[in-house]
């Protein structure tokens, strides 16, 4: 198996370190520091936790990005570990006074479906199709000028914390992790753990399952934060062909609704 941990993901070009930690102190002595590296059996329980995610099936899930001053966007829904499929509202929240922007999503490792856009059923009815609530889209590592969309990112990192099998225990015990302390998490008990200058993870005491996740896009000013919960299996139902357009079929529409 290769040291280096599956935890670092190429997510539309940009490199997100997606690390793990465990939820309890090893068995350090009473005067551990925040700081301070984190021990073996920590190390064990690190190489393991997007294996255990993934084992659970899948999990609800918020995800915060404040993206501007005083704007937000928060997708929350659920997802399936497994097929590395999900669903989720998207709220962008504005701090000058306009009203949220709401959308309904659902996301594939391809491919993303955008629902509840206003004005989007007559476009598709004048354009004939009456019968469409949804455009499909693949998801895109850039847009025509050059930028990654903040939604493509981040439909892409939340299935991404999960993985198939156990890291390699020895490349987390070589790399700059640790140990910062505890914490309270949606009301569980978490142990918290830092690679690097800011990417954090809190992880269930009781369960040893990824609470959340922090950490700073490249060239980003702000962080995202992707709490889990309820973690077990999901199914999620991806919207039919029957009520769902091609993006790309209708570019008018596209321009219109501003995708």
């Amino acid at each position: 198996m290769s040291a280096r941990p599956r935890l670092f993901v190429l997510v539309l070009g940009l490199v997100l370190a997606l690390l793990a930690g465990c939820g309890d102190d090893g068995g350090a002595s009473a005067t551990r520091a925040p700081g301070d590296p984190i021990t073996a059996e920590e190390a064990d329980v690190l190489a393991g936790l997007l294996y255990r995610d993934f084992e659970a099936g899948g999990a609800d899930f918020t995800v915060a990005a404040p993206f501007a001053e005083g704007s937000v966007l928060t997708l929350t829904g659920e997802v399936d570990f497994r097929r590395g499929e999900g669903s989720a509202q998207a709220v962008t929240s504005y701090g000058d006074g306009r009203p949220d922007d709401t959308r309904t999503l659902f996301f594939t490792a391809t491919d993303l479906w955008y629902g509840d856009v206003p004005g989007l059923t007559e476009a598709i009815a004048t354009a004939g199709r009456p019968d469409v609530t949804y455009l499909q889209r693949p998801i895109s590592s850039t847009r025509p000028d050059g930028t990654a969309s903040l939604i493509d990112v981040l439909v892409q990192l939340v299935p991404r914390l999960s993985a198939r099998a156990d890291d390699d225990p020895r490349a987390f015990l070589e790399r700059d992790y640790t140990w910062q302390g505890q914490s309270s998490v949606n009301g569980q008990l978490a142990g918290v753990y830092q690679f690097g200058e800011g990417t954090t993870v809190a992880v269930s005491a009781a369960d040893r399952l990824l609470l959340q996740y922090v950490t700073r896009l490249t060239d980003q000013t702000f962080d995202v934060t992707v709490t889990l919960a309820d973690h077990g299996g999901r199914s999620i139902t991806l919207p039919g062909e029957d009520v769902t357009a091609q993006a790309a079929d209708y570019p008018d529409v596209v321009a219109e609704l501003g995708f």
